[in-house]
């Protein structure tokens, strides 16, 4: 059986920066509130008129990531994009990118687990490479949230938390069984998927039912019960970040860089402290860029690569949770 490792990186922000001094001409919020709850200062938001989508951007990272492997766009062999927002209900953004960077008519599959969302996806190349199918397999997580957010007071707790961007790696064939991807872990957990869900429009509650309730129908904003969601996320991360260490014989103190999904620096903060590990362990940048959902993972693994934090031979974990609830973990060797 073959082994997968990352051959190539690449991201895409939007330009635009909204930080949160702009959020508090939109809604009753501050700078102070936002960075005590989140430790979010900024965010990247696609203006109007940019062209931006969650497959342009897509589009964007993946030119970067086959350039940097050093591969031709026709050596990609297969295509998986993570995204809750892709361009249209159907079909989803996998053929797009097909399409947007003229590749082979490759087969393209699209993962919908939101926050794990690149976990799922990379978890799932790796599969299509160990059992030999495939050799380059894109992996892209990539998200356009800003268009649907509630820019009110209403939707403050909610809306102050994302942003916009892409994500992309090339995933190819490692000979050595030492390199790459040595495990990943998924769960779910979907008793509670009316604490992190959109609700509409859906199949049973579709777009004519929407318009027809007016303002009272709020079902098409994301709702998230905070706190309830922060309590689990803590326990879950700290659960499959274990279970890829012991499943490779490995101990805390082994992990050379830890990229938790940018949910929440207090959720990562909290991760940081129960494993003992140093700043230089841990890569966030939830600072800068908010929570972009399936691309959170892959942008900030590009900007520690990117950053000479990561180098050869090192232990990177990679680790997320959301809404599902879903969550997992990577456990790779650099």
């Amino acid at each position: 059986m073959y082994n997968s490792r990352i051959i190539g990186l690449g991201k895409y922000l939007p330009e635009n920066v909204v930080t949160n001094d702009d959020l508090s001409k939109m809604m009753d919020t501050n700078d102070e509130w936002i960075q005590e709850r989140t430790g979010i200062k900024e965010r990247r938001w696609i203006k109007k008129g940019d062209n931006d989508t969650s497959a342009i951007m897509g589009a964007k990272a993946s030119e970067m990531a086959i350039k940097r492997a050093g591969i031709n766009k026709e050596d990609i062999d297969f295509i998986v994009f993570a995204t809750m927002t892709p361009d249209y209900y159907f079909p989803g953004c996998g053929v797009q990118i097909q399409d947007l960077l003229e590749l082979k008519n490759v087969g393209a599959i699209d993962i919908r687990n939101q926050c794990s969302g690149f976990i799922y996806a990379i978890s799932v190349a790796d599969q299509f490479i160990k059992t030999g199918m495939y050799k380059n397999v894109l992996v892209v997580g990539a998200e356009y949230h800003s268009n649907g957010l509630d820019k009110t007071t209403r939707g403050r707790g909610v809306t102050v938390i994302f942003g916009d961007g892409a994500g992309a790696c090339v995933l190819s064939r490692e000979e050595d069984n030492t390199k790459g991807i040595l495990s990943s872990h998924l769960h779910s957990e979907g008793k509670y998927a009316d604490k992190l869900i959109v609700e509409a429009p859906s199949i049973r509650h579709w777009v004519p039912e929407i318009m027809g309730a007016g303002d009272k129908d709020l079902s098409y904003f994301p709702y998230m019960d905070g706190t309830f969601v922060f309590k689990h996320a803590v326990v879950r991360f700290s659960e499959v970040i274990m279970e890829g260490l012991m499943k490779n014989g490995l101990q805390k103190d082994d992990i050379d860089m830890l990229i938790p999904h940018q949910a929440n620096l207090r959720i990562a903060q909290f991760i940081q402290k129960k494993f003992g590990l140093s700043d230089d362990q841990v890569f966030n940048n939830i600072m800068k860029y908010g929570n972009t959902t399936a691309a959170s993972v892959i942008i900030a693994l590009t900007e520690a690569w990117e950053e000479g934090k990561i180098n050869d031979g090192d232990t990177v974990v990679l680790a997320a949770f959301g809404s599902g609830f879903t969550w997992g973990s990577v456990v790779m060797k650099w």
